[in-house]
């Protein structure tokens, strides 16, 4: 064989190579923007429930509108996030006005009685429980690409091919609170 032959294999493989680890990074990209795709079908069940539970809530609690009124806000901003970061940042917004909520809901027993309002209270617990099960498999899907992209020699590549880690669905302090559905006493 000769050395033009050898050079012109070596620069394919080489080729084939990188190709290889590319496709595999658009790959996992692909799988963590399917798996928010999943969590944003539970925040629009979420975002539309919200304002029924506020107005099950609203006659029983007029004089807790501060509270109320950041639950609607921080729906609001949940629904206008543009970017996955800041569809995180507010949800995590969302989720700590819901559990404020939730506080202020145990002072009124006449609320807790009503039909309506346990009905509403399920499905957010039902919707709570589906979204910590879809955010495991996005932090899973983020996880797999953040390793491809910073495992050699992946990390030659993935900066020129524009691929960075991502960030986790991560609820900071709130972690161990939200990694629970809401609990419904009666």
């Amino acid at each position: 064989m000769s050395p033009i032959g050898i050079v012109i294999g070596v620069v394919a493989i080489l080729v084939i190579w990188i190709i290889a680890i590319y496709n595999g990074l658009v790959r996992l990209k692909n799988n963590r923007e399917n798996a928010f795709a999943d969590i944003d079908v539970q925040l629009k069940q979420r975002h539309d429930l919200v304002p029924q539970l506020i107005g099950a809530v609203k006659g029983y609690m007029e004089h807790e509108r501060g509270t109320l009124d950041s639950v609607t806000q921080a729906r609001q901003k949940a629904m206008s996030a543009g970017s996955v970061n800041d569809k995180i940042a507010a949800e995590k917004e969302l989720s700590t006005a819901l559990a404020g909520l939730s506080i202020q809901v145990e002072a009124y027993p006449d609320l807790k009685a009503s039909q309506n309002f346990m009905q509403l209270q399920n499905e957010l617990s039902d919707i709570e429980n589906k979204l910590a099960a879809v955010r495991r498999f996005f932090n899973s899907a983020t996880k797999e690409l953040n390793i491809s992209v910073q495992k050699f020699p992946n990390v030659i590549f993935a900066g020129m091919f524009g691929f960075k880690t991502e960030p986790m669905f991560d609820l900071g302090e709130d972690r161990q609170s939200m990694d629970k559905a809401p609990e419904v006493k009666f």
